[in-house]
């Protein structure tokens, strides 16, 4: 099962990775105008992808990807989410959840300032 939760973990990284890194590439692509930056299947995805993660914080419930890490590797979820988790342990801090839930949220509302200056094609 160990295993399973690894691949939960790499799943989730790369979920983070995308979430932050396109919101990069969308910025840096738009500067050079490389044509992924105004892809809409791309944004669309992108802004999903944010979109449940604030949701999910605002009204309080974990990731189901922490959820399902947690359960593989412990049999019950875990008290900390997967950001709250990782990167608190990377940065050595511990911060109170509401800290991350405005996180996600002020990265959605930037997501939604750049939908708007860096409009996807139609």
């Amino acid at each position: 099962m160990i295993w399973i939760a690894n691949a939960v973990l790499v799943l989730h990284a790369l979920i983070v990775l995308f979430i932050v890194g396109g919101l990069i590439a969308i910025w840096v692509g738009a500067a050079f105008r490389f044509n992924f930056a105004r892809n809409r299947t791309f944004r669309r995805a992108h802004i999903v992808a944010i979109s449940i993660v604030a949701a999910l914080a605002v009204v309080g419930l974990p990731c189901p990807l922490t959820v399902m890490e947690d359960r593989l590797r412990t049999g019950a979820p875990g008290a900390q989410g997967f950001v709250q988790r990782w990167v608190g342990a990377c940065l050595y801090f511990d911060l109170p959840v509401w800290v991350f839930t405005l996180a996600y949220v002020a990265f959605f509302l930037t997501v939604i300032v750049t939908w708007r200056r860096i409009p996807p094609a139609s």
